[in-house]
């Protein structure tokens, strides 16, 4: 192809590149900005293509100043976007948490409540659980933490490779919890609000007959370290489908959609915090609840820090400190 034809082709795209550049250099981003990092591509491609053929050095000194600029800027703002993901999970996240303190008082109460009083039930009158446990799960369940087995959860002396395939099935299988009990309170917060109770049954009923039969030894060593991020992600998830609901059932001045549009926003940053919380539950699950060699007392402490770190980080992390008068 002529340079010529080359030029007339693609001047108007060089052009509009150019306008982009301009832009980006002083910080002007608009939403028509999303696909520079493609048009960037582009322009190399068509530097490539002018070294090739041996268009005149005008042409290719042109497409290379571009490159350069484009280049410049195509990282400036990515770094940009790495500095905005390390501000949210430092000072963004626990500052909604703490914004929402409504909803999420309502899920823990409705969450961790039924957990501590359903466990309490069933450690009390042990039959209970099988009203919400089939007897082979139960069974099931019994096998994975019976202390004479010699292991923590479902698999016993775990290779390295196994680990992480476990990680990989924790990550799948929390956020599937999470993501139901966020969603679901599309359903006027009641989606929410059911599963919330359900799971925190759930778990109170495994709990409770675990240490009744005399496994607590294994189970409780098993879960209080990965427990911190777990349970706390799962209540944060019903906290944000609650929000949901209750944009649904109490707009205010503005028309529903509206309302759950401006709900949606902060409750799915709010899962993003969650998906991130879940992501440690798996690898400290996966990587440290399931050793064997650490004492139960050490797993105890370790636990203890564990949630200690994650209270300390929702209630104070982001905090504005006052200069002194």
């Amino acid at each position: 192809m002529k340079q010529r034809l080359f030029e007339n082709r693609h001047k108007a795209e060089w052009a509009q590149f150019s306008l982009h550049l301009e832009r980006l250099e002083q910080d002007r981003t608009t939403q028509d900005l999303d696909s520079f990092p493609s048009d960037y591509r582009r322009l190399c491609n068509h530097l490539a293509i002018a070294r090739e053929r041996g268009y005149s050095s005008f042409l290719v000194d042109s497409l290379q100043q571009q490159v350069l600029r484009g280049h410049q800027q195509l990282y400036r703002h990515r770094s940009q976007l790495g500095a905005n993901v390390v501000a949210f999970i430092l000072a963004d996240f626990p500052r909604l948490v703490r914004e929402q303190w409504r909803f999420v008082l309502a899920a823990s109460l409705m969450f961790f409540g039924s957990l501590f009083g359903f466990a309490l039930l069933v450690y009390g009158f042990p039959e209970l659980i099988y009203n919400l446990i089939p007897a082979p799960q139960v069974s099931e369940m019994q096998s994975m933490y019976d202390p004479a087995a010699g292991h923590l959860g479902r698999t016993a002396d775990r290779a390295s490779s196994e680990n992480w395939m476990m990680f990989g099935y924790y990550i799948m299988h929390n956020i599937g919890i999470a993501f139901q009990t966020f969603a679901s309170g599309l359903l006027l917060g009641l989606g929410s609000v059911f599963y919330l109770i359900f799971n925190g049954l759930m778990i109170g009923a495994v709990a409770g007959h675990l240490t009744y039969i005399g496994y607590g030894q294994t189970f409780w060593p098993f879960v209080i370290g990965h427990g911190a991020f777990e349970l706390t992600a799962i209540a944060l998830a019903g906290a944000a489908g609650l929000q949901l609901g209750w944009a649904l059932i109490a707009p205010g001045r503005l028309p529903r959609a509206q309302a759950l549009q401006l709900a949606a926003r902060k409750s799915v940053l709010l899962i993003c915090g969650v998906m991130l919380f879940l992501l440690i539950a798996a690898f400290i699950e996966a990587y440290w609840s399931s050793m064997t060699s650490p004492t139960a007392m050490t797993k105890y402490l370790v636990g203890a820090a564990l949630w200690l770190l994650v209270l300390t980080y929702l209630l104070f992390a982001g905090r504005q400190r006052h200069a002194p008068e």
